[in-house]
């Protein structure tokens, strides 16, 4: 095993799987004009890609804890570089909307079976300045996505935006003799049989959830489909927590839903990447409708919202000797949600960005260390799985729902003089949801302090293990 060789993999593969989502939001309108279909149907690119990610991210991770962390990441890497490749050649949106689907379930892989190979190569300071990076790269991949994606496809079209990270991601598989092989201990539950009655009711309870949002503003809410897939999701959600409740290995133990520090990091990183994710991809249209730039200058732009996350993570873990975690978490909150309030309130675009920029930074670095740090060495697995399962769900909703009313309220052209308008609107929904949070998060982080729910965890499955010795 080569610790650097492991981080370089690890991260290089981190970065594809954020850059072809928000890489692919500059090349939304020149794939609908090329594939002569609908912005309805060419949004699933996205959304998609985004609702599998989200739906598979925890499958993953507790896929990773049984089977093999390198075995899963590797697998990941694999379906991702390929679907890649297969949209960068397809001329049906059907076939293309299908092949970001499916790499989306890739992508959970690679994020879910990279970050418990981490965690179990790294403790302490080093696991806290690598997560550092983990969370900084994968912020990298969607800053930088519309800015480099735009650069491609006015040299080569929108075709290479998908084809270049599948090629770089083949390459990075020709080196996995360099990654470690961690499995689960003898004895550990994580080794147990696989929970598939879990696994498929979390699964379609998630994508049926995901389909309501996406699906509701365009169809209607009171549409068969759209209230059939609301049906689904209440009743296959109560089904999954029963299943879990009973079965000898669960794919998610329920015992992590108790630490209100672990719920705590997942509602601020919801709030987080529902204000990233729509801005990303949408902020290049935006910019391009009112601003007279190209595709390129558009995702240039996009720099003033991305660009601090070059400096601000790592400035995040130094100054976390005088600030701790939790206080900078909630600071980066209510930054984003002041900044989201500027923009919508002004004709300034720079300021606010910046403001917004660094907020998202400092969450960035830190909620997925910590995440990941709040539960038993054991469970980084399941709780990465679940960690990014919240992430990958609020984002994907965020981009479903703030997607729809922009198309709406622009006739489904993301152009024209009611963009601006509707932008505001959505800038201030999104900065009262993060100042929200941002006090429920203070509540939760203080409830923790009375009972560190991650020990606790641990002190009662040692428990379990002795008692069961001496019987």
């Amino acid at each position: 095993m080569n610790r650097v060789a492991t981080v370089f993999i690890s991260l290089t593969a981190l970065f594809l799987v954020p850059f072809t989502l928000s890489g692919a939001s500059v090349a939304l309108i020149r794939i609908t004009e090329d594939l002569d279909t609908t912005l309805a149907a060419t949004q699933w690119v996205v959304n998609g890609y985004s609702a599998t990610f989200a739906g598979f991210m925890l499958v993953t991770g507790s896929l990773a804890d049984r089977y093999g962390r390198r075995r899963t990441f590797l697998a990941g890497v694999a379906s991702f570089s390929v679907c890649a490749l297969v949209s960068a050649v397809v001329t049906d949106i059907v076939l293309l909307d299908l092949a970001r689907a499916l790499a989306g379930i890739g992508a959970a892989a690679t994020v879910t079976g990279a970050s418990a190979m981490l965690a179990q190569v790294f403790t302490g300071a080093a696991r806290t300045r690598i997560f550092g990076l983990f969370g900084a790269t994968i912020g990298l991949g969607l800053a930088f996505g519309p800015t480099l994606a735009g650069l491609l496809m006015e040299s080569f079209g929108w075709r290479s935006t998908f084809g270049l990270p599948g090629a770089i991601g083949l390459i990075a598989l020709a080196f996995f003799r360099f990654l470690p092989d961690f499995r689960s201990a003898p004895g550990n539950a994580a080794t147990g049989r696989m929970d598939w009655a879990g696994t498929t009711t979390f699964t379609l309870a998630l994508m049926l959830l995901i389909l309501v949002f996406v699906e509701g503003p365009e169809l209607g809410w009171t549409s068969p489909l759209v209230l059939l897939a609301l049906l689904g999701a209440v009743v296959l959600f109560p089904l999954f927590i029963r299943i879990e409740r009973r079965a000898a290995d669960p794919l998610l133990d329920l015992r992590l839903l108790t630490s209100s520090r672990f719920l705590g990091l997942c509602a601020a990183n919801i709030a987080i990447v529902a204000v990233f994710g729509p801005l990303v991809v949408y902020l290049p249209s935006y910019f391009m409708s009112t601003q007279p730039v190209t595709a390129a200058q558009a995702g240039a732009l996009v720099i003033l919202l991305t660009g601090p996350m070059l400096v601000v993570p790592i400035l995040c873990g130094m100054v976390t000797r005088w600030v701790s975690p939790s206080v900078q978490v909630i600071a980066a909150l209510v930054l984003v949600g002041a900044g989201a309030a500027w923009f919508a309130a002004t004709e300034e675009y720079a300021g606010p960005l910046l403001l917004m920029g660094v907020g998202i930074a400092i969450a960035t670095g830190l909620l997925d260390g910590l995440a990941v740090s709040s539960m038993p060495a054991e469970q980084s697995g399941m709780a990465a799985g679940l960690f990014n399962t919240t992430k990958l769900t609020g984002e994907t909703l965020g981009i479903a729902v703030i997607g729809a009313v922009l198309a709406a309220r622009t006739s489904g052209t993301l152009a024209g003089p009611e963009y601006p308008a509707a932008m505001d609107l959505s800038l201030w929904v999104l900065g009262a949801l993060c100042v929200g949070v941002a006090v429920l998060v203070a509540v939760l982080f203080r409830l923790s302090e009375r009972q560190p729910v991650a020990a606790s965890i641990g002190e009662r499955d040692h428990s379990a293990s002795v008692s069961s010795a001496d019987s």
